[in-house]
């Protein structure tokens, strides 16, 4: 059966549990007059930080096991510029033995769909040797509050189904 993937499109606010809020900087925008990519990968990270801060999960003066980003992406859908007010808007989509998936929408100026969206991937090791570790049952409690359904549609596509998966 061949798998292929649905294109990315803009998602709605509630498709996102947690809401972090950014005002632009004039250094965000890139010789385009538009937000750099990298920015937005910044606040992803900045936001999916605060989380963990917040709910205790990340211990800066030191814990025992810390999250490490093994991967990220991101689908752009409008430009985003300096001076916007922004929210991050934050959901968990799968967690793992050891690894935790985050869904991020970035979203301008109170607007009800994305500016673009991305997926950012935790993995909890050990803070000596980096070393993949299991999450905890009380750490795992916390992203359950940010779980979001998912809807799983099969379609009949020249000769084969194919799997669209989408973020509620």
């Amino acid at each position: 059966m061949a798998e292929k993937e649905a294109r990315a499109r803009p998602q709605s606010r509630s498709a996102y549990r947690r809401f972090v809020s950014f005002a632009t900087r004039w250094r965000d925008n890139d010789q385009y007059g538009h937000m750099n990519n990298a920015v937005y990968y910044e606040l992803f990270d900045s936001a999916v930080n605060k989380f963990l801060i917040e709910t205790g999960i990340l211990d800066i003066a030191g814990a025992d096991t810390v999250f490490l980003v093994a991967s990220s992406g991101c689908n752009y859908f409008d430009e985003v510029a300096y001076p916007s007010d922004i929210e991050i808007g934050l959901s968990v989509s799968r967690i793992g033995s050891s690894a935790v998936t985050y869904q991020v929408g970035l979203f301008v100026d109170g607007a009800e769909r994305t500016a673009a969206r991305g997926t950012f991937i935790h993995v909890n090791v050990d803070a000596k040797t980096k070393r993949p570790c299991a999450i905890d049952d009380s750490i795992r409690a916390k992203f359950a509050d940010l779980v979001v359904s998912t809807t799983i549609e099969l379609r009949w596509y020249q000769g084969f189904f194919l799997t669209i998966r989408d973020f509620q």
